[in-house]
Parts: structure tokens; C-alpha cells; sequence
């Protein structure tokens, strides 16, 4: 049996919806379910209309993305966990030439490049994230986040391990995440882009930079212990 592929995005208030959730039910690769978790929206949930047939549409009270995620991730019932922004869009062949790579390399963790576009869709520049071995990740990791988190795709059994994603952290949690799973998991990269992430000036990068700044350092602080010891003792698989 081919494994299930369950595609999870958080909405809240976002006029690029559609265009997300399209990108999500038009993949390739056929076995999907895409969850659709409304954190509370009160504008544009009418652009959902078309699809309901075809998602799972929850509704829950604002609460973050952190929450929609988990609301999302409980709802699934797929192997793989695929995380998409409301104002982002997958290429239509991502899902297919990720999870073939996944299952080639039996990797449980796979994260890519992206394609920069602007709020009319309009592309700007291809960011290939790549930072060679295993121990150049861990010391960039202990510096910042070079993972988009919607370019990952992550075998669902790492949350029934290690937990969902951390609501304290509003704006981090994804940072937060794969250093939680670093440890365990090897972050292996696809060097294809897998979606356009949309640089517009009601994102939550731009809206939240200072709270995201800081957040950052917590995370760091979190985990930097475990992750220097790592270092130390050379577990980090030379």
C-alpha cells in the first residue's frame, strides 16, 4: 500500500487561501488528505467554499499557528505530515518527488528549497538552503533556523515519539521542533524547490519580528545543552 500523505493548513484571516489549499488537493501524488484548521477567521473563510467537499475543514477558537498545527496533526490519519502556510503554494509535483526521495533514502525527516514570490504571485529568487554535513547543521542550528518549515515533510510517528508542536513558542515553534528532533532524526535536504513562499507585508515575519527574535533566543536556550553535548561528544553522526 503507498503511504498517506496528510497535508495540514492553518488559516486565520489569509486573502491567499485559496490558492494554498488549491496547490494542496491538485497534487500528483495521489494519496493525500488535506486538513484545513481555521484558527478563528473572521474574514475570507468564504474562499473555502469550493473545496469542502474535498477537505477536512475544522474550526477551532484563535489560538496561534502552533495550535492549528496540533488540531491538524490529531485530525490525520496519514504517514507522513506535511505542513503548508495559508499564503504559501506547494509546487504540484511536491508531494510525489519528496516523499520518493524520503522512501529512497528511508529518511523520517526531508526539508527543501522554496521559490521566493511576491504578494502577486510574481517569483523573486530560489533559496537553496543546503549546509553540507551533519555537524555544519548542528552549528548553524545553535545560530538560527535555515529550515522553512513548509518544505518539510516528517513521518507522522515522530510526534507520537517526541510530542507535538510546543505552543509556548507563537511565532518559533517549528525551530523549536526540529531541534527537538535533531538528536534523533537526521535532517536530510531535497535540493529541488517544493513551494513558493510568498513574501508580502501582512506576514508574520515581517508583523512579529521583535517577538520573533526573542522567542528564538528561549528555543536556543531550551535546547543549546543538549545539542553543545552533542558537539562534544561527536554524536552527531560524522
Amino acid at each position: 500500500m503507498e503511504p498517506k500523505v496528510s497535508i495540514v493548513i492553518p488559516f486565520y484571516n489569509c486573502a491567499y487561501i485559496e490558492q494554498a489549499v488549491h496547490s494542496a488537493l491538485n497534487q500528483t501524488y495521489p494519496h493525500i488528505e488535506v486538513i484545513v484548521v481555521d484558527d478563528g477567521s473572521t474574514q475570507h473563510v468564504e474562499k473555502l467554499k469550493p473545496f469542502m467537499d474535498r477537505i477536512t475543514y475544522v474550526r477551532k477558537e484563535n489560538g496561534g499557528t502552533a495550535t492549528a498545527l496540533n488540531e491538524g496533526i490529531k485530525r490525520a490519519s496519514g504517514d507522513y505530515f506535511v505542513w503548508l502556510s495559508s499564503d504559501d503554494v506547494m509546487l504540484l509535483d511536491r508531494v510525489e518527488k519528496q516523499l520518493e526521495f524520503m522512501l529512497k533514502v528511508k529518511a523520517s525527516f526531508c526539508h527543501g528549497a522554496y521559490h521566493y514570490v511576491n504578494e502577486n504571485s510574481e517569483w523573486m529568487d530560489t533559496v537553496q538552503p543546503e549546509v553540507g554535513s551533519r555537524l555544519e547543521m548542528l552549528q548553524v542550528l545553535l545560530e538560527g533556523c535555515p529550515i522553512n518549515g513548509c518544505t518539510v515533510m516528517l513521518e507522522m510517528d515522530a510526534f507520537r515519539k517526541f510530542g507535538m508542536f510546543d505552543t509556548e513558542f507563537r511565532y518559533t515553534h517549528d525551530y523549536e521542533m526540529w531541534l527537538r528532533l535533531f538528536p534523533v532524526y537526521e535532517l536530510f535536504y531535497f535540493n529541488e524547490p517544493l513551494m513558493c513562499y510568498r513574501v508580502h507585508d501582512s506576514m508574520g515575519t515581517k508583523k512579529h519580528f521583535e517577538a520573533l527574535k526573542a522567542e528564538m533566543e528561549m528555543v536556543q536556550a531550551k535546547h543549546r545543552p543538549i545539542l553543545l553535548n552533542l558537539l562534544q561528544i561527536g554524536g552527531y553522526w560524522q
